[in-house]
């Protein structure tokens, strides 16, 4: 059977996009000095989604609905859809078309390096949602179980895949790479032993097809960059930190419920905020079930939901370097708002 799904492709997250984004385009707007005052709007800022308003944004649409944003005089954010060409996050802060955004620091880290004086803030999830996933059968459960198979990678996933052979001590020619598209329909035929995937999508897909799998994660095996990261130009920080420390907080106490609610948080998934994308409940309910693993760890529960320890940004700094993205903790990361937050409002800590 052919299988179909809410993400067509992988652009988001992976390294060969962080290279596009990093380029001429992106530059000419940390120069033009275009402006968009929407985008710095006091109440109901833009801000720009990583993808399609599916689960992956529960968080944000808890926060709306339960009226923490309100709260926080914020008003209603604007959440714009991503993915799509020029929907970049790090073009949209660049260009002053949004005031925040969800990203990753290999998208990041290369527009920084260019010039782009941008920060990242928050981490949503803790581990990146890359994995590869193979038949229940002849399960691959490491990078060392990928020699001498046939492993098919998407063209957009090609870097991402060498930083994982990289930081396995491991080359191309210990596997048999096979360029695919975004269908895995190969997987299932036999075609291929194992599949380059997001481990919230295309497992809980496959085994919904009747196709039991296994899969295992990149961030498990020395390449733990977060995702879904929350970035703000370095002025924001330095202008409007109230304002910011304000929608974090929002956010956090949004996140705090989706991780509570799977099934209410893909309700409003698929009847609302993404009632468009022709999304399936259950499978929603599942993959808001994967999520929640990537975004809780012994780290957030012990610090609190959407923070980063110095450990994990110095992982996260070894992984970029190993991707060929050279830079330093406190040009890409600053948490001194989210660790602020929490120590001004311990209560926003809970069980988890």
């Amino acid at each position: 059977m052919a299988y179909t799904f809410d993400r067509r492709s992988f652009l988001r997250y992976s390294l060969i996009a962080g290279g596009a984004v990093g380029s001429a385009s992106v530059l000419a707007a940390c120069s033009s000095g275009s402006s968009d005052s929407g985008g710095n709007s006091t109440t109901n800022p833009k801000v720009q989604l990583s993808w399609q308003k599916n689960i992956e944004f529960a968080g944000e649409y808890f926060a709306i609905e339960n009226g923490y944003y309100e709260a926080a005089g914020l008003g209603t954010p604007e959440l714009i859809t991503g993915g799509g060409p020029g929907t970049g996050v790090e073009t949209g802060l660049t260009s002053n078309k949004v005031w925040i955004g969800m990203t990753a620091p290999q998208l990041t880290a290369p527009v920084i390096l260019q010039g782009a004086k941008l920060k990242t803030v928050a981490a949503t999830f803790q581990k990146n949602p890359f994995c590869i996933v193979s038949s229940a059968g002849s399960p691959i459960l490491s990078p060392e179980e990928m020699k001498g198979k046939k492993i098919g990678v998407q063209a957009s996933n090609e870097n991402v895949f060498k930083a994982l052979l990289t930081a396995n001590g491991m080359t191309d020619s210990d596997i048999q790479k096979i360029t695919v598209q975004y269908d895995p329909t190969p997987l299932t035929k036999g075609e291929v032993d194992g599949w380059v995937s997001y481990v919230t999508n295309e497992p809980i897909t496959l085994a919904e097809g009747g196709f039991p799998n296994a899969n295992f994660l990149f961030a498990d095996f020395n390449l733990p960059l977060v995702a879904e990261t929350l970035v703000v130009r370095q002025e924001t920080i330095d202008n409007e930190r109230d304002k910011l420390k304000a929608f974090i907080k929002a956010d956090i106490q949004g996140w705090y419920d989706a991780v509570a609610d799977p099934a209410k948080s893909a309700e409003l998934a698929v009847t609302k905020y993404g009632k468009d994308l022709g999304l399936e409940l259950g499978e929603q309910i599942k993959e808001a079930e994967a999520q929640n693993t990537l975004v809780v760890s012994d780290e957030t529960k012990a610090n609190g939901l959407l923070t980063m320890s110095d450990e994990l940004i110095e992982l996260n700094i070894e992984a970029l370097a190993k991707a060929g993205y050279d830079i330093k903790p406190a040009d890409i990361f600053d948490m001194s708002i989210v660790n602020e937050i929490y120590a001004e409002n311990p209560e926003l800590k809970k069980p988890i």
